[in-house]
C-alpha cells in the first residue's frame, strides 16, 4: 500500500529521512551536499528541466528539514526555486461561451467588466474585474473559470498573492499556518518548517542522559495514517526510537471536553480552543469574539501540562497532522509545556531513517482515552464530547446548541453570523481543516477511510466514559 498520496509528499520525506539518518549519524554538515546528489542521481531530470534545477530544489528543502528561515516567524515558507510560476490570469472565458443573447453575465456584473466582441462572445475587462465570481455563477454554459494558482485556491484566508516575479508570496499577518496551501501545491513549492533534527537531538541525548525522559504525545488521527502497520506496531516503533513512553493526546482531548462543558454552561456562548489554526483566524479576522474562545488550552497542551506535572524531568513531543501545532507550541502559554511538534509525514521519515521495520513489531498498547476524546479526530467529534460531558455532569438545564464547522469557508459563515449577533447556536466547534484533523497538511493520506478508522479506533474505547478516563488525573490538572 502507499504510503503517501501524492509524489510530491514522497518527495518532502525522502529529504527529511536522509536529514533524519544524518543528524543519528552526526554528519549534517556533509548531507547538505550529499543529499541532493544522492536524491537526483541523474543523468537526467526527471521533474524539471534539468538535474541542476531539480538539486538546487532539494537543497532548498534540506534547509526546510533544517528548521528553515530563522528571520521568518512563520512555520510556513515558499521556495521560490521551487516556484513553478503557475497561470494566474484569474476569471477568463473559455471557448465554451456560445455568444447567447440571454447576457446574464454582464446584467449581473456591476462593474462593467463584461463586454462582447464581434461574435457575440463574452470578454471580461481585468482592469475592472474584481474577480467577485458572479458572472461564472450564472453562466449557463459554465464557460467562465478561475484559473487561480492551486495554492492561492486552497487558501481560504487569501493570504497569498504573487510576487513582481510571479513568485507565490505569503502575508503573514492573515496566514494561519493550517498548511492547506502545503498539500495543494503540485511542485512542493510552499512546505512547512521541520523540527526534525531537534527531535533526534533530544532523542540522541535521552540515550546518554538519564536525567530526563522522552514522551511522545499521539493524536488520534494516527489511527488511520500507518497502512503499513497497525497502531500498536507504531507505538512500539516510536518506544524503538527512543521514546519513553507513548500517550494519547486523546487524553486531554477528554479533559478539555469536560473542563469546556463547563465553561460553556458558564459564559452562555464559546467558540472551540483545540484547533491553532481555527482560534488563529478569530484573532485575526473576528477579534471582537476572541472574548468568546474558550480558555482552555488544546487537548496537546493539556495532557503535556499533566505528564510535565507528574514528571518534572519529561521533555514532551507532539506528533500529528497538524501544520499550525508548530506555531501552537511557540506561545507562551503552550512553550513550557511542549518541546516540540513533527507531523505524521515526519514521524514515518523518522522511523525509516532508522531503518525501523514496524510490520516486524511486536503489538503494544494504548489505554489512556475514551471514545469521545479518541473522535476528536475528526469533524464534529468535539460536539459530541461536549454533548457527553454535559449528560455525565447531570446539567440537564443547558439547551446545547452546537454547530460543527469544518475547514475555513464554513467556519467563517459561522463566525460572520456570531459577530452580528444572529447566529443560532452556542457553542462553534470550529476546525481550520476539512473533515477535522484527520484533513491536516501533515497527514500521510486523506480520505473517508480515515473518518472510519478514527471512529472505529474510538469504539475500542467505548467501555469508558469521560469521567472515568480522566478520573486520576483531573486534581492534579486543575491546580
Amino acid at each position: 500500500m502507499r504510503k503517501f498520496d501524492t509524489n510530491v509528499q514522497h518527495l518532502k520525506y525522502t529529504v527529511l529521512r536522509e536529514v533524519a539518518r544524518s543528524a543519528f549519524q552526526n554528519d549534517l554538515h556533509h548531507a547538505v551536499y550529499s543529499i541532493p546528489q544522492k536524491i537526483v542521481a541523474g543523468p537526467k531530470a526527471t521533474m524539471r528541466c534539468c538535474i541542476y534545477k531539480e538539486r538546487a530544489i532539494v537543497g532548498e528543502r534540506i534547509n526546510l528539514a533544517m528548521g528553515g528561515n530563522p528571520e521568518n516567524p512563520n512555520v510556513i515558507e515558499v521556495l521560490d526555486v521551487a516556484c513553478d510560476e503557475c497561470p494566474v490570469g484569474g476569471y477568463e472565458v473559455s471557448d465554451a461561451c456560445r455568444g447567447c443573447i440571454a447576457h446574464r453575465c454582464e446584467d449581473v456584473c456591476r462593474l462593467g467588466a463584461i463586454s462582447f466582441d464581434a461574435s457575440q462572445k463574452a470578454v471580461i475587462d481585468k482592469d475592472k474585474c474584481v474577480e467577485c465570481g458572479k458572472c461564472a455563477s450564472v453562466c449557463p454554459f459554465s464557460a467562465i473559470k478561475n484559473y487561480k494558482r492551486p495554492c492561492q485556491n486552497s487558501c481560504k484566508v487569501k493570504a497569498i498573492s504573487m510576487d513582481e516575479d510571479k513568485k507565490a508570496m505569503i502575508d503573514n499577518s492573515k496566514c494561519i499556518s493550517c498548511g492547506a496551501c502545503v498539500y495543494q501545491c503540485p511542485f512542493g513549492a510552499i512546505m512547512d518548517k521541520s523540527y526534525i533534527v531537534d527531535v533526534v537531538d533530544m532523542i540522541k541525548n535521552s540515550e546518554n542522559n538519564k536525567n530526563f525522559k522522552l514522551y511522545a504525545v499521539i493524536a488520534p488521527s494516527i489511527s488511520s495514517q500507518f497502512s503499513d502497520a497497525q497502531l500498536g506496531q507504531v507505538v512500539s516503533g516510536i518506544k524503538k526510537l527512543g521514546f519513553h513512553t507513548v500517550v494519547e493526546a486523546a487524553l486531554g482531548a477528554d479533559m478539555v471536553a469536560s473542563m469546556e462543558a463547563e465553561e460553556l454552561v458558564e459564559k452562555g456562548f464559546l467558540t472551540s480552543s483545540c484547533c491553532p489554526a481555527f482560534v488563529d483566524y478569530i484573532k485575526k479576522q473576528f477579534p471582537t469574539l476572541v472574548p468568546h474562545i474558550s480558555h482552555n488550552l488544546s487537548p496537546m497542551t493539556v495532557i503535556a501540562k499533566h505528564i510535565k506535572k507528574t514528571d518534572p524531568s519529561a521533555r514532551v513531543v507532539f506528533m500529528g497532522p497538524c501544520t499550525a501545532k508548530k506555531m501552537e507550541m511557540q506561545r507562551p502559554e503552550v512553550a513550557p509545556y511542549i518541546d516540540s511538534v513533527i507531523t505524521f509525514e515526519e514521524l514515518q521519515a523518522l522511523i525509516d531513517s532508522k531503518d525501523i521495520d514496524l510490520a516486524s513489531l511486536p503489538m503494544d498498547t494504548l489505554d489512556n482515552a475514551s471514545y469521545y476524546g479518541r473522535i476528536f479526530a475528526r469533524s464534529g467529534g468535539l460536539t459530541e464530547a461536549v454533548k457527553e460531558a454535559l449528560a455525565e455532569k447531570n446539567i440537564t438545564d443547558f439547551d446545547l446548541k452546537p454547530i460543527a464547522c469544518d475547514g475555513i469557508e464554513a467556519c467563517r459563515t459561522a463566525l460572520l453570523k456570531a459577530s452580528k449577533n444572529v447566529l443560532p447556536n452556542n457553542f462553534i466547534e470550529g476546525m481550520a481543516c476539512v473533515g477535522g484533523c484527520i484533513g491536516g497538511a501533515g497527514c500521510l493520506t486523506h480520505g473517508e477511510r480515515n473518518k472510519n478508522e478514527v471512529d472505529n479506533y474510538g469504539k475500542e474505547a467505548m467501555e469508558k466514559t469521560i469521567a472515568t478516563a480522566i478520573a486520576p488525573y483531573m486534581s492534579i490538572n486543575r491546580k
